[in-house]
Parts: C-alpha cells; structure tokens; sequence
C-alpha cells in the first residue's frame, strides 16, 4: 500500500469558501506523508447537506491544487477505498448505526427540537454546561418500536460511560484526560438518515485505513467520542494529533470577521502558492534567521512532527508579504515572473470579464485603468472623504454597509444573478430604493462612483474580496460618523 504503512487525510466541508486554516491543516498532512513515505488521501465530508454545495466542493479542490498539495486518492480521481465523499456513501452508515444499536452502545432519541432546547437553557439557567440529560435511555424497546412503527422521527445517539475518564496520549499534546461526565451524548445518526461528522469521521477513517489523523486543537475534545465508537466496534484507533489554531497577531482565533481567510482572496490578491505555503510551512519546522525561503521539498526535508509547539500559530500578514515579496524577487526568473502575472489577470476569467464590460465603456484604450483598474487592485486605499459625493448621510450608508456584508454570505452560489437578487431583497427588507442601497455599493467594491456594473463587478471580484471591501469600506465611514 505504502513505503510505510502510513496514509493521511484531510476532509475538508464544502460549506463556505475555503480558509486559509484547511491549507493550514492540509500542507500539515501532506508533509507527514511525504516525510513517512506514506499516502495524503482528500475526503470531503459534506453529511451538512443544508450547507454544502457543489460549487464550495469545487472551490475546495481548485484552492487545495492552487496550493501546489496532490493526493493519491480523492473524489476527483477515485481510488480503492470509494465513495470520497460522505454524502454517496450514506448506505454505508447504516448497518454500523444498527450495529451499535444491537450491541447496546446506542439507543433512539425521540426528544423534538423544542424539548432540547427547553433542556439547555434550563442546564444553562443552573449553570451547567448544556447536554442531553438521557431522558429517552430509559425507553423500552417495545416503546421504541411502536413508536418508530408510528412514523415519530428520532436520531440515534451513542451512550457514554458514568463514571471514569478517557485516557489518551496525542501526537502533540502529549497526555490527555477527559472526564466521561464532561462528554455529551452524541447524535450518531440524524433523522434524514445522516450521519454525523463524529460517526462519518470515525467509520470512514477505518475504512479508508487512515493511520494519523492530524486536525486542529478544537477537535481535542471530541476524541473520547471517537475512542469509544472504535471500542465499540473493535476497532485499532489511529494516531491522533492536534494541531494549535491560527491566531491573529493579539491571539483571536482567525476569522473571516476580522481578517481575510479565504484562499480565494490571498489568490485574487496576488500572493503565489509557493509562498503561501512557504508561510504556513514554517509553523511545523525548527529553523534559523535568514533559512526562512523555502520548497516544499525543502519543507519536506526539514518537516518535524515530533517537535510541534501547542503555542497558537500567528497569521502575521507582514511576514507573509515579507515572503511572497521575496519568492517574486529571488524564485521567479523574468520569463517565470511575466507568465504568473498573466495567469494572475485571466484568474477567474477577470481581465477577460473586466474587458468585456469595460468596450462599450471608453472610447480611448488609455481609459482603461481608470474605469476597470479596481479590478486587479490588492487594496482600494479606500478613506472617508470618498463617500463624500453619495446623497445618503453617513450613517445611512454605514447601515447599508453593515446590511449588505452578513446577507451576502447567505448566498450560495455566488454570481450576477444571485447577487442583484439579493441585494433587491436587502433593499425591500430596509424599505430603500435599490439605487440608495447600491450607491455606496459601488464606491466600496470599485473605489469610484463612475465604475463597471456593480452586480458583474461583484462577482467578478468574487465573495472574499468582495467580503473585505466592504469591511474596509464600513471602517471608512464609521470614522466619518465619528467625526461627526
């Protein structure tokens, strides 16, 4: 199978733009392999179907290409241990769920959403930690029956021991103890049928004979789950390793909410893969001042699992600028510098779609970078004085701003069509005609009020960039509000 017997994963969901964390977690992955002689295997764990979406799935396989990782195995290329993605293999789950149901390790919950969450705010009101009080354990399998007989939905849950705790040792913390009393009650199998991460998860890595499984440190407290579903079934359990979270730069988890995560943007913006990976390559290898610009086989060489820190790893954009500046200057021959600049440009079809807007537009060629310049800009420089010209007050058009950024995310498949119907939506719900809603609109994600049509430029630009423009832009008029 292997040189060494060893294969990794990563599984990524397909429910949003691929972060930044998952290249993080990724290039983690692909290294242990290379380092070991081992097999980097690509799952996508997609059993939240209200959220997951072709379109993210693509996003995920081109964002994890990009970065230059390849993997043996994958829904894109098959392999010997199919279906790779969880949603074709939900008959997979089934005769396991019933498994556990025979041998008494799980039972039927039929508590409706309404009665959970009566229980949680009656634990939180008490100052407990929110989890299922075991009300449905004490059913008896006739009552189970009659009323699975009578068409009552349930979920299956897995039980949890009493008494004790769960012993462990991680690949980078070392040794863990986690009290049974602490773990809740987990929902293995959803009513549509569904299996959970934690039941998919666990079930697939044996099957697909996953032999470390490498993710970030918020799954540390989910291990006694899937160490018991692995006793439960009898099963040899992997390695585990958990790996510390990207941080900003004052130790806040990394979120899209305060700093672009989305590979897509560090793409759009010009950054190049090898110096993307470059940056998140250093948080798993010890080196000296001035060794920091290197391969990925270099990455390879130097790769040391054994010697991780558990300190948060920090997303410090300086360094990555600092980075990606460098493999420009020193990595890229001339020749190699103007062939990425073009496949930088045709990115997504936006020079392409930026010059079809753009012809009936100008009526001299030299126009050009005024009106569809935005288009290829990193960052719009974007200050309060430009919103100057909008008829609406700033504090109106701090409110579409603050509007228009979480309402955006809710669109799935991110295009013109999607967007103007959207933001119409938006300005019936404020009770605003669209032309006030889009006005500000056009400056944040264009930089002029003279630009392309906003809905093409929108998705053009694509939802991360979009994202953070018109995060700048809010910036930009709260200090106007401000200096009111």
């Amino acid at each position: 199978m292997t040189t060494s017997g060893v294969r990794v994963r990563i599984a990524p969901s397909p429910t949003g733009e691929p972060h930044v964390g998952t290249a993080y977690i990724a290039l983690f992955n692909y290294l242990f392999a290379k380092k070991h002689g081992g097999e980097f295997i690509l799952r996508i764990e997609d059993t939240d179907a209200t959220r997951s979406t072709p379109e993210f799935e693509t996003k995920v396989l081109d964002a994890l290409k990009w970065c230059g990782l390849e993997w043996k195995e994958g829904p894109d290329i098959g392999g010997p241990y199919g279906p790779y993605r969880q949603s074709d293999r939900k008959p997979i789950y089934q005769p396991y769920a019933q498994e556990l149901l025979d041998k008494g390790h799980a039972f039927r919950c039929f508590c409706t959403p309404a009665r959970l969450e009566q229980m949680r705010e009656a634990q939180r009101a008490a100052g407990k930690p929110p989890k299922y009080d075991g009300l449905c354990l004490s059913l008896t399998a006739e009552e189970v029956t009659s009323r699975t007989a009578a068409g009552e939905a349930s979920v299956i849950r897995m039980k949890i021991p009493a008494e004790g705790s769960c012993d462990f040792t991680d690949g980078v913390y070392g040794d863990v103890s986690i009290p049974w009393d602490s773990v809740d009650m987990q929902v293995l199998i959803k009513a549509d049928g569904m299996p959970t991460y934690h039941m998919a998860n666990v079930i697939d890595d044996h099957l697909m004979k996953i032999t470390h499984v490498a993710r970030g440190e918020e799954w540390l407290a989910s291990v006694p789950k899937h160490i018991l579903l692995y006793r439960y079934f009898g099963w040899d359990q992997p390695v585990f390793m958990h790996l510390s979270l990207m941080r900003n730069a004052d130790k806040s988890k990394l979120s899209k909410r305060k700093n672009p995560t989305s590979i897509s943007y560090y793409s759009a913006l010009g950054y190049i893969p090898e110096a993307l990976m470059n940056f998140l390559g250093l948080f798993f290898i010890q080196i000296a001042e001035g060794e920091e610009l290197l391969t990925m086989d270099e990455l390879s060489e130097k790769f040391d699992p054994d010697n991780l820190s558990k300190a948060g790893a920090i997303f410090d954009i300086q360094k990555l600028d600092w980075l990606n500046g460098r493999w420009i200057r020193e990595k890229l021959s001339e020749e190699e510098f103007q062939a990425r600049v073009l496949a930088w440009a045709m990115e997504n079809d936006r020079l392409k779609a930026g010059l079809r807007l753009s012809q009936t537009r100008i009526s001299k060629l030299g126009e050009l970078p005024d009106l569809a310049g935005f288009l290829l800009k990193s960052d719009l420089g974007l200050q309060p004085s430009d919103f100057a010209k909008i008829k609406s007050p700033p504090e109106e058009i701090l409110e579409i701003l603050n509007a228009v950024q979480p309402d955006l995310e809710k669109i799935l498949e991110w295009n013109v069509e999607t967007i103007e119907a959207e933001l119409r939506a938006i300005s019936d719900r404020m009770g605003k005609k669209l032309k006030v809603v889009v006005s500000p609109l056009f400056v944040a994600v264009s930089g002029s009020s003279r630009s392309l049509p906003l809905f093409d430029s929108m998705a053009i630009l694509g939802r991360s960039v979009v994202r953070q423009r018109l995060k700048l832009a809010a910036q930009a008029v709260a200090a106007l509000v401000g200096a009111k």
